[in-house]
Formats: C-alpha cells, structure tokens, sequence
C-alpha cells in the first residue's frame, strides 16, 4: 500500500548502446549471455549427433550471427515489456530518467542525457540504490574509442569476425566460450590470474578446455594502444605485463571486459556522507543501510557483496520485508550458488579451496575429488577428462561441506539444489547417504571416495 516510483535510465555505452527497463542481467548481462552460449552449445551438439547415427550435412554448417542477434533482442524486449507491466500493475510509478541525489530526501530526474534534458525533482522517506555498474576500460590510447564491450556485444548486427577480448574475468570467457565456439576466430589477452575470487584449480581446468576446444590465449600480457589500419581492422598493441618489448595483432572486433565499477559518481552520493570502499561502492550495514539512515543500497553498487542479479533480488525482498511487513530476516551472502557459462560450465557454493584452507588451517581441510566423463560423451568421444567435482570439507567439523565446485555440462542446473543442502549444514556423509540418479553426471556427488590428500588419481573408471 505504500507510495513507490522506479527511476531507471542508461547512460550510452562509448560506442552508443542503450537498452530498455530491466538492468544489466535482462538487457546486457545473463540472459543474452545463455542465449548466445546455448547457441554455442547447439552447434556442438550437432557434430555429436554424427556420433549417434544422425545422417546430415555438417561441412557447411554455420551460425547466422544477424539472424541469433535479432532473435536475442526480441525475447528481450519482450522482457522489458513485461517488466513495466508488472510496475503498472503493482502501481509503481515508472520514470525513465536519471536520477541523481539533491539531498536525503530529493532526488532529481533528468530525462535523457543531453544538456538540454528535461529535470524534474522528487521527494521521499527513504531510497533505495540499486544502480549497479558498468564495464570498465583500461587506459591507453584508442582502447575505449576503439573497442565495444559486453554492453554493446549482444545488439551488434554485423558478426564479430576475428575477436582480441581483454581480460580473465567471467565475463571475459564465458564471451569468448561463446564467441570461439559460434565459429569466430577467438584470443584472449590475460595479464595474470583466470577468474579472481573462484576456485583457482577450477579456473585453470576452464582455461585448459578452452584451450583444446579453440579459443588461443596470450597470457602475462597488456594492451598498450589500438589503433584503426588502412583495411578497416584495429590493430592492438601489447606488451608484457612485467615488460617493455612491444607486439601486436589485427583483429575485426576488440572486447573489453576487464571489470566494472560502481555507477555511484553519477548519483551525487558524496556530499550527502557517503562512506565508499576503494573502488567507489557503498558502504553499507547487514541491513543494506549506508550511512544515511533513510538510504539503503543493494545490489553491485554496494561494497563486498556479490555481484549477481538474484543476490540483489533477495536483498531487496528482504528489506522491503523489513521496512513494511514487521520481517526480520537479514540477507544471507554466504553459501550463494552460481554458475560460469563458459564452454564447459563450472557451478560453485560456498569456499574456494584456497579460502577453505587459510580460514581454517590446512590441516582441517579434507577435499573429496572425481575426474570423470558424462556417459553422453563416450559416444561423443569428448571430454575424456575434462569434467570434476570436488567438495572441500572441514575436518575439525564431521567434514562439514565448506565449497561445492563442479566443471561439466549443465553444472549450473547441477548446483542450485545443492545450495539448500549446504544451508542446512550438509556433511559428506549427507552426500553419501544421498542415493544417486543413474546415470547421470551430478550422481558423481554422492560417490566421492577420493581424497586429494591420498594421492590417488581422481580419474574415475567406468559409467
């Protein structure tokens, strides 16, 4: 019953995209990004169709990248319609306008981008920032002018051609995953570490298959500059990360995808007192406060949360909950499922086994591991010992589950069940007493009788 407006507006990416109502995940984020993998993934699965007696032509066979792009952003903008329906239908004010902070209690609404701009302001009793953020752009001369990123990547018509992508991020490979595997001649610029923040022994096997499946690698490498030649192309120079000696490549389409940063600078936030992490998030309480008691934040604008759309949806439930209907609950941000779409995709809860081991000691840490091979892949005669599984365990704890980590097809709908599980406080014995469904991968779970600590090979024999 109370009054609610939404203010939602996107600045143009340097290149000009601009998407409708929705945020970053509808528009720019998850559900392209599974669209185009899973187109990836279709192509693939055509040649293995060959394996199992299907009798069709496969030389000539090649993505429509105009016809999926087309495709894509009709479900999307179907979305957003959907999207301001559901507003209307709730009563909550839409204003597709930017809007900026006058003080606590007034925010003013710039309809466009323009100077010229219609502004109008706004009060109310409290606020909710969920702005999120954007990609961010190396420095370097041409590096911003001259490349797009995963903002501009999925309303491109014309097709990618050959692709330099800058960064190890999961953003950075799971474009290039798709990318390499519609066909597109595919590098990817790493200076250091694949996947900071996740299992480092899980992001090493996705490069590694990535690798044998076609994408190319620089590694220990950094763009210098780019610059348009004569035939249209951009050509990238680099450098070693550690070095001087310069080098460089041609490519169709430069992608950069080396992070984001919070969009906080354009709110106005810091004369209103503010308190920002280094990196420009907001600091908030385990309430979602900040440090203006009627301001809240959830979502990738605020600092050590993790950057994922259904962690900023049950945030904001919970606190609507607080605020209006006598809730309690605070939001849990440990103990969140997510899956990697990269070629082969790789599903996580809890620790890494890096974090396992310096938050309880070495010694307190048991991790359970399988190599193993999807019974579909026999006849497909791949992924002989790409896939694996491993649960990090506590010792000193009845082998507590701490991390849940696993490289396979469709991990992702592999991991969501298992969170709950882990919520409850599963032990490995609560694996093992759990009966498997045969035959089918994520029934690995509840056979893992290999410990890393005995040595033995994880590779796993028979179905």
């Amino acid at each position: 019953g109370k009054k609610v407006a939404v203010a939602d507006f996107v600045r143009p990416s340097p290149q000009g995209t601009t998407w409708g109502l929705g945020g970053t995940c509808v528009n720019v984020g998850c559900i392209p990004k599974k669209l185009c993998h899973t187109a990836a993934l279709l192509g693939e699965s055509f040649h293995d169709a060959l394996k199992y007696g299907w009798k069709c032509e496969s030389k000539n066979m090649k993505i429509d990248w105009k016809e999926l792009i087309n495709n894509v952003q009709e479900h999307i903008k179907g979305l957003n319609t959907g999207s301001q329906d559901e507003l209307k239908s709730k009563d909550v004010t839409y204003y597709n306008a930017f809007a900026s902070f006058v003080d606590k209690n007034t925010a003013e609404l710039k309809f466009g981008w323009d100077e010229n701009a219609k502004v109008e302001k706004i009060t109310a009793r409290r606020f909710v920032i969920a702005c999120g953020g954007r990609p961010r752009y190396p420095s370097g001369e041409g590096l911003k002018e001259l490349s797009i990123t995963s903002d501009d990547i999925f309303s491109m018509e014309k097709p990618p051609g050959k692709t330099l992508v800058i960064g190890a991020s999961y953003v950075a490979l799971e474009c290039a995953g798709f990318l390499t595997g519609l066909g597109f001649d595919t590098t990817v610029m790493v200076r250091s570490i694949f996947l900071r923040g996740f299992d480092q022994q899980m992001a090493g096997k996705i490069a590694d298959y990535m690798e044998k499946t076609g994408t190319k690698f620089l590694r220990g490498f950094v763009p210098v500059k780019a610059e348009k030649t004569a035939e249209g192309k951009i050509k990238v120079t680099y450098k070693p990360k550690d070095g001087t000696e310069l080098a460089s490549v041609e490519v169709d389409t430069l992608l950069m995808a080396i992070g984001r940063v919070p969009e906080t600078k354009w709110l106005n936030v810091d004369k209103l007192g503010f308190k920002f992490d280094r990196i420009g998030k907001i600091l908030t309480a385990t309430n979602e406060q900040t440090t203006v008691p009627n301001i809240y934040c959830i979502g990738d604008a605020a600092s050590e949360k993790l950057e994922l759309t259904p962690v900023a949806i049950q945030a904001g439930r919970l606190l609507a909950a607080r605020l209006y209907k006598r809730g309690q609950k605070l939001m849990r941000y440990d103990l969140v499922p997510t899956t990697v779409f990269t070629p082969l995709e790789y599903g996580a809860i809890g620790l890494s086994e890096e974090s396992a081991i310096e938050k309880y000691g070495e010694d307190n840490i048991e991790v359970y591991h399988s190599t193993f091979r999807p019974l579909e892949m026999f006849l497909a005669k791949r992924m002989a010992d790409d896939c694996y599984v491993k649960l990090v365990c506590n010792k000193a704890r009845n082998e507590t589950v701490l991390g849940f980590h696993i490289l396979g097809p469709h991990a992702g709908e592999m991991t969501q069940g298992f969170a709950v599980a882990m919520r409850k406080g599963a032990t490995k014995a609560d694996f093992d007493d759990t009966v498997g469904i045969h035959p089918t991968a994520v029934e690995e779970l509840t056979l893992l009788e290999i410990t890393k600590s005995s040595g033995a090979s994880s590779q796993k024999a028979g179905c």
